[in-house]
């Protein structure tokens, strides 16, 4: 095996990072203790946009569930929620949350000194990433007496075509009046269309910076987008989000101009398709580094990486992104995106990871992997887990696995 001696260059704009992090919890825990501030729960492909330009603090309960996954919690509060009826195979996101809340219980207090997650006055969810959001939501919505709003696109899309943006963007129009009506407030719509610019705008930028990861060496890994993607989920529509990747990019493209590589003495590149497995994501990413091999790219990251708003109607904008992201779309969508990525970062193989309580992000199980792998001629390697629960991670099994998938790219290169 490669030697461990080389070492890892740290991104620099983390220092920043942690300071908007901690500013963005500490913001949304005293708003939920202020009686004049309103505080409201969004998926992460939701209409954030919308809540913010009511004035509503915006928090995202799908990253507190990683957080519990990256924590190594989750099997502490899985129990929990089985424990009042929820499936072993749910979300485990889902099932790590309520189980969280039932305890008491948040990494939040630990890492911010503060409660937890903000009490609710309104949650709105959009499945255009599944339909487990809105029981998770309505979970919530009935312990905190909160009002539940939710968006409901046509799903399984190949073209998207403007009568299927028409309905969603009526479907959004419906929950501006829910909104108005519940909390006797009115739509500032220029503030809408500054939000969203500002939304479109840190996306742009994300999506540049995850496609310097096609420079050889990478600047840049999949493990290091799991981190640096927090801003463009809980901070779209805002100026720190557009600032702070600025200020990546360009360290992104200073380490180019340098051929300075996440991975030094990059031997491989990997494409990753489907969830992170958030407890493993250091051993992982350990392993990747130790054996000279980058993710160069990922399904997961792309997520947040929208079309750029070019003004006009901010709600048509709005639905044409929730229903375009891969999640969404059918078999044949899907299967020529990850052609064009595996083309354009130059992938010398690709890691497909079978999350057990995630089918909707899950792309190996109907043999679109064995028909990659056959159309291309491409090493692929499917490895089974889960997002948080652990039971279904076997970490010598997978570590004996890339290792092995690694020396079978050695053979082919030689």
């Amino acid at each position: 095996m490669p030697s461990t001696a080389i070492k890892r260059v740290e991104i620099q704009a983390q220092n920043r990072l942690r300071t908007l992090m901690r500013d963005y919890f500490l913001n949304l825990d005293a708003a939920a203790k202020d009686p004049d501030r309103q505080v409201a729960w969004c998926t992460s492909v939701g209409p954030c946009e919308i809540l913010t330009a009511f004035g509503f603090e915006v928090f995202f309960p799908e990253n507190h569930g990683a957080l519990l996954g990256a924590r190594k919690v989750s099997p502490e509060y899985i129990p929990r929620a089985i424990g009042i009826g929820y499936g072993s195979e749910s979300c485990s996101y889902m099932n790590s949350d309520i189980g969280a809340a039932l305890a008491g219980e948040s990494p939040l207090q630990e890492i911010y000194g503060i409660d937890g997650p903000p009490t609710p006055d309104v949650l709105a969810y959009s499945t255009n990433q599944c339909r487990e959001v809105q029981d998770w939501f309505s979970f919530f919505g009935k312990r905190n007496d909160a009002a539940v709003f939710g968006i409901c696109p046509p799903s399984h899309l190949g073209e998207v075509g403007d009568h299927h943006v028409d309905f969603v963007r009526g479907l959004l129009a419906r929950f501006i009046k829910q909104i108005e009506s519940r909390f006797d407030k009115r739509l500032d719509w220029a503030a809408l269309e500054e939000i969203v610019a500002l939304s479109s705008r840190a996306s742009t930028l994300w999506k540049v910076i995850l496609d310097t990861a096609i420079a050889k060496p990478s600047p840049i890994t999949f493990w290091d987008g799991l981190i640096h993607m927090s801003p463009v989920i809980l901070m779209r529509g805002s100026q720190a989000a557009v600032e702070y990747y600025e200020q990546l990019l360009t360290e992104m493209r200073k380490r180019i101009d340098k051929s300075v590589g996440a991975v030094p003495d990059e031997q491989w590149r990997l494409y990753w398709e489907g969830m992170p497995v958030w407890p493993k994501i250091r051993e992982l990413s350990e392993k990747f580094f130790d054996l000279r091999t980058v993710i160069a790219a990922s399904t997961y990251c792309n997520s947040w990486a929208f079309e750029p708003y070019d003004g006009g109607d901010p709600l048509a904008w709005m639905a044409k992104t929730s229903i375009e992201i891969f999640i969404n779309r059918d078999e044949r969508f899907k299967q020529e995106f990850l052609l064009d990525m595996f083309n354009r970062f130059s992938i010398d193989g690709a890691i497909f990871h079978n999350a057990r309580t995630c089918p909707n992000n899950t792309n190996s199980r109907f043999g679109m992997a064995q028909r990659l792998r056959d159309e291309l001629d491409l090493p692929v390697l499917v490895i089974d887990g889960d997002l948080c629960d652990g039971r279904f991670f076997s970490t010598a099994q997978t570590m004996t696995n890339i290792e092995a998938f690694i020396e079978q790219l050695e053979d082919r290169r030689s």
